[in-house]
């Protein structure tokens, strides 16, 4: 038996008996929006952890362009308050 068959035949075993009967059903529902919702948290901490090297550099450049902007605008008001 290949791979492929053994696949289908446990595919073909779960949605059997997902569509026979609804309690798995909706186990089965949640199960996948656990993961789902799993895999989102674990996305937001690679992407937004500041350990995270990538994160850093990235909150870096973009605390530079704001203390760049805001020194631009401090100067520009005491120019035009001397």
């Amino acid at each position: 038996m290949t791979p492929q068959y053994l696949w289908l035949l446990i595919f073909g075993i779960v949605l059997f008996i997902i569509t026979t009967d609804e309690n798995v059903a909706k186990a089965f529902f949640y199960v996948i929006e656990l993961a789902k919702t799993n895999i989102r948290k674990q996305w937001w901490w690679m992407t937004q952890n500041p350990a995270n090297p990538v994160v850093k550099y990235m909150m870096y450049r973009k605390n530079l362009k704001l203390a760049k902007e805001l020194r631009a605008k401090i100067d520009k008001y005491y120019e035009e308050n001397k």
